[in-house]
């Protein structure tokens, strides 16, 4: 299990809207290449966003779906990039003095499981969703509030 953790100087629901925003995902997501279509009712629990992943000409097409969305303080997802994996990922945002406390967690499921006992790519892991997260603050800080 890796887990990230990040301030924001921002409130929780600015954070949630980008969240909830499932086009934004390719602009954050290190290693997301582009978002190819949305369920209208993202991100309730059963909708999907279908996405594309890969690094430079290598590319996968497959989705993540929500499991889980309590606006604007929890976002549990499985996303999937088969055939190299699935992984549950829990996005929790807690309100704290001066902005938001972003949590980012995310373990290996499925046939995937057993890479989550290799330091290596727990490493990785972490290394990828540190600058997710940093993707995903300067974005919220880039929308227009209100």
């Amino acid at each position: 299990m890796a887990t990230n953790e990040r301030f924001m100087a921002v409130p929780p629901v600015a954070v949630w809207d980008v969240l909830a925003d499932a086009g934004t995902y390719g602009d954050w997501i290190v290693g997301s290449k582009r978002v190819r279509a949305a369920d209208p009712a993202w991100p309730a629990p059963g909708s999907r966003f279908h996405h594309t992943v890969g690094v430079g000409p290598l590319s996968l097409d497959d989705h993540t779906e929500s499991l889980e969305a309590d606006p604007p303080s929890l976002l549990r997802l499985r996303a999937k990039a088969r055939p190299l994996g699935t992984a549950q990922v829990t996005l929790e945002l807690a309100p704290t003095e001066g902005g938001t406390f972003v949590r980012m967690t995310e373990n290996p499921d499925g046939l995937a499981s057993v890479l989550g006992i290799n330091p290596l790519v727990h490493l990785l892991t972490m290394v990828r969703n540190a600058a997710s997260l940093r993707r995903l603050e300067q974005l919220v800080k880039g929308r227009p509030t209100g």
